[in-house]
């Protein structure tokens, strides 16, 4: 039987995923997770048919130590710090969990002859991008935040290691993804949060950016999919299909949640904020047969509602 590795299956998509294979596939899944503010731990912990370690990827030794004692077949790569934010303010820790933490894996996976090396990305490590234009595959990568300099590099990474040294890789690059188990930092379960509490809601600049959601439940579909029938040394991108600017998806939850306008509140912009990111899906349709199933306004109705039955347990 399978074995893969599940790295920050504590995390917000790392979870989801978790849940949605168990329900489907018949392999056995190790986590390894360093337990940081944004994951969920005792959510994960309550799933008895894995076996979990709570370690740093950025620990060569504690990574060594993982791969000595299972026999990994596969491995699917979500741990990272992902808060943009918090790169501005101190870009090392990005270093340390997204590029460090992810070569370390890469030497262990081609040392154990690991099957398939599955990593997970982002959309922002193409950069900005403008009306009517979508990126694809063959992009040009062009971070503009460290954040996303951080993943770009693990990219460069995943595959330098399969040019040079034949790892058999996957990158996939996802754009945003909502739903149970986000951490609440990120807008969406911010916004529904801070209207529950009936609290002002921080918009960013005058709230023009716009950006593609992909609720959380179709991306791990398309990450298992990827994972099963992607083919190696490739590059898909998933998205939901849902473009919208940041002010409309904000009053979007506000008319949702029957709140009024009035809790909007502008603050100044993030530096080198970028304007829009949006993918072209095509190749993941056509070589995958997936597409997303929900669309904005279903997702964000499951959303609110499981934030509302466990805004005191996250």
């Amino acid at each position: 039987m399978k074995k893969i590795l599940v790295t920050g299956g504590a995390g917000f998509i790392g979870l989801n995923f978790i849940k949605h294979i168990l329900d489907i596939d018949r392999m056995d899944i190790v986590v390894a997770d360093k337990f940081t503010y944004a994951s969920n731990p005792k959510e994960l912990l309550s799933i008895s048919k894995i076996e979990t370690f709570q370690l740093d990827l950025a620990d060569l030794a504690a990574v060594e130590n993982l791969f000595n004692h299972q026999e990994i077949s596969h491995i699917v790569h979500f741990a990272a710090e992902t808060h943009v934010d918090k790169s501005i303010k101190d870009s090392r820790p990005f270093i340390q969990s997204n590029i460090i933490a992810t070569v370390n894996l890469l030497n262990e996976a081609v040392k154990r002859k690991v099957e398939k090396f599955v990593h997970i990305s982002s959309d922002e490590v193409f950069g900005e991008i403008a009306i009517p234009g979508k990126f694809s595959e063959i992009s040009k990568i062009a971070p503009r935040n460290p954040y996303s300099a951080s993943k770009a590099s693990a990219e460069h990474f995943v595959e330098a290691y399969g040019n040079t040294l034949g790892l058999p890789y996957t990158i996939i690059n996802s754009t945003n993804n909502y739903g149970p188990w986000q951490h609440p930092e990120k807008l969406i379960p911010l916004t529904i949060r801070r209207i529950l509490q009936k609290k002002k809601v921080p918009v960013y600049g005058n709230g023009s950016q716009i950006r593609d959601w992909i609720f959380v439940k179709d991306a791990v579909e398309a990450i298992r999919k990827i994972l099963h029938h992607g083919k190696y040394q490739e590059r898909y991108c998933i998205g939901g299909e849902s473009e919208i600017r940041n002010i409309d998806l904000i009053r979007m939850i506000l008319k949702k949640m029957d709140a009024e306008e009035n809790l909007i509140e502008y603050v100044e912009d993030r530096p080198g904020h970028d304007a829009r990111y949006a993918f072209s899906i095509e190749k993941v349709k056509r070589e995958l047969m997936w597409r997303p199933k929900y669309d904005l306004s279903d997702g964000l109705n499951k959303t609110i509602e499981w934030v509302r039955e466990h805004e005191n347990r996250i």
